[in-house]
């Protein structure tokens, strides 16, 4: 069913359809955490990622998508989304962002974190847990009947107060459902109680991409990868998650968002 400007409102067979999804990436995530040391290429992180997915009987809505040849996209240090998996190999002190996605009969699934490879700087630790928080406290401040600017207002707020962080700018969060992105667009920043209202049968994924420098990115030539524009490193987060009468339930997180969100006195609206 569609909604205010286009939204796809899911039904609760759906949502659950869509957790399935959800699981299948959580998984996949934690398997390639494990993976992603130093000595592997990416290459043979996507190798992973693809056995896993097709192991639970799902499939990637990665692969072809435009084009884009890999199941996952690896995006190392300066580069902030969009990686595309070959022959770099991962070194101590690399970090890298893994984004994976997922379909269950339809539905999708769509998260990414990022992982210390070795000895990273304190620097580049502290940046990864400003991204990883605003990404929670965004869907912390979601609420039925709130608006999605909501979420990108905290956010902001959360990577603005920990320090002198670039927020990236060309990219966001968005929609997800029957198809990878929809509306609307789930943006970093923004003042609060503004666009699409939050209802239930909305799934959203949340999208933090931060820097120790600028907000700027750049394209690389093989038209997928976006690098900071002053070298900067980058970190990336993502969740997919709904709305119950409940509270949030995050459905790529393997406990559904419970224990993060008991932390930050949210309701857990999951099964």
């Amino acid at each position: 069913m569609m909604f205010e400007r286009g939204i796809e409102i899911k039904t609760p067979a759906q949502i659950k359809t869509m957790r399935a999804a959800g699981l299948v990436v959580a998984e996949t995530l934690e398997v390639l955490r494990e993976s992603a040391v130093a000595g592997v290429t990416t290459r043979e992180l996507d190798a992973i990622a693809h056995e896993h997915i097709r192991s639970r009987g799902a499939s990637s809505n990665f692969l072809g998508y435009h084009g884009f040849t890999g199941v996952i996209c690896t995006s190392v240090n300066d580069e902030v989304v969009h990686g595309i998996p070959g022959s770099r190999v991962l070194r101590d002190g690399d970090i890298i962002s893994i984004d994976c996605g997922a379909v269950v009969d339809g539905w999708h699934g769509d998260a990414a974190t990022t992982v210390a490879i070795g000895d990273v700087p304190d620097e580049v630790l502290a940046l990864m847990r400003v991204t990883e928080e605003s990404m929670w406290r965004g869907i912390a401040a979601a609420r039925l009947g709130g608006r999605v600017s909501d979420i990108s207002h905290a956010i902001e707020t959360t990577i603005v107060g920990a320090g002198d962080y670039g927020i990236v700018e060309g990219f966001t969060g968005h929609g997800i459902g029957s198809q990878m992105h929809q509306p609307p667009d789930v943006h970093n920043y923004g003042k609060p109680r503004r666009g699409a209202k939050l209802v239930k049968g909305l799934a959203l994924a949340v999208e933090p991409m931060v820097t120790l420098g600028t907000s700027s990115t750049r394209i690389l030539d093989d038209d997928w990868t976006a690098v900071t524009t002053d070298g900067s490193w980058a970190a990336h987060y993502e969740h997919t998650f709904t709305l119950t009468d409940n509270g949030a339930w995050v459905l790529t997180a393997l406990d559904g968002g419970k224990t993060r969100l008991a932390e930050l006195g949210v309701p857990y609206g999951g099964d």
